[in-house]
């Protein structure tokens, strides 16, 4: 289970580049406008929305800004109109990778992403060939903490894990349907994490070396720079050494 914080770091690091490129809250709109089509513009009604709207206000994104894409997707202003769609395919050492994207030229985005992939030694599979190695589940992370507060309530309230990482972090691990339940009992008792995302976590990691893993990160910034990628997840476990030395 230590690759949870390994994921963590590799995103917190990538999430800092996106945003200093102004890419975030392009993608964060999208995300918005999309869950509000989907599932309606009530909060309350709308889990998916309420994901995408946390990461939102965790990115500082303004509250008008907000409320104007879930008016967007609501259909209540104008705007483009996104749809889903899930690439999957290989990195090297036989890592398996899958990106999520919202866009508004399916043409365009498989291009790109194919692309993406060639260009640094991967492949684009077909659907299904690698989403069974992985599976859903809510990620709740602290950078530090009292263990044993964190995990009096976390399991109480439904987490199905929790794990204190070398570094001092935890992680609260919890199925789709209990992440709200569990992350409102923390933040009620001020254990406020750092991280909270409901992703795909893969059922098996495969270790890459520096050379392979230098290769394949370039692949996942490649991809998660594309304009309509929302989220990529892969199965690659790259150590803290190798992480270190890239």
């Amino acid at each position: 289970m230590a690759g949870h914080s390994k994921w963590h770091n590799i995103q917190h690091r990538k999430g800092a580049q996106d945003a200093k490129r102004g890419k975030v809250f392009t993608k964060l709109i999208k995300e918005i406008v999309v869950a509000a089509k989907m599932g309606g513009g009530v909060i309350e009604n709308n889990p998916s929305l309420r994901v995408v709207i946390d990461k939102a206000l965790a990115a500082n994104m303004k509250r008008d800004t907000i409320d104007n894409a879930v008016k967007r997707g609501a259909g209540d202003l104008d705007g483009e109109n996104y749809e889903e769609v899930r690439y999957e395919g290989y990195g090297l050492g036989g890592t398996a990778i899958m990106v999520d994207c919202l866009t508004d030229n399916r043409n365009r985005t498989v291009a790109d992403v194919r692309h993406a992939f060639s260009k640094h030694g991967g492949n684009l599979g077909t659907d299904g060939s690698v989403s069974y190695m992985f599976s859903k589940q809510g990620f709740i992370s602290f950078a530090s903490g009292d263990e044993d507060a964190i995990m009096e309530v976390a399991i109480e309230f439904g987490a199905d894990d929790v794990i204190t990482n070398d570094d001092g972090s935890i992680d609260v691990i919890t199925t789709p349907d209990d992440f709200f339940s569990v992350k409102d009992a923390l933040d009620s008792k001020n254990l406020n994490p750092e991280h909270s995302q409901i992703t795909m976590e893969p059922d098996n990691r495969i270790e890459l070396n520096l050379e392979n893993a230098e290769k394949f990160m370039k692949l996942i910034d490649k991809l998660e720079d594309l304009d309509d990628t929302q989220e990529v997840y892969h199965n690659a476990d790259i150590s803290d050494e190798v992480m270190a030395q890239l």
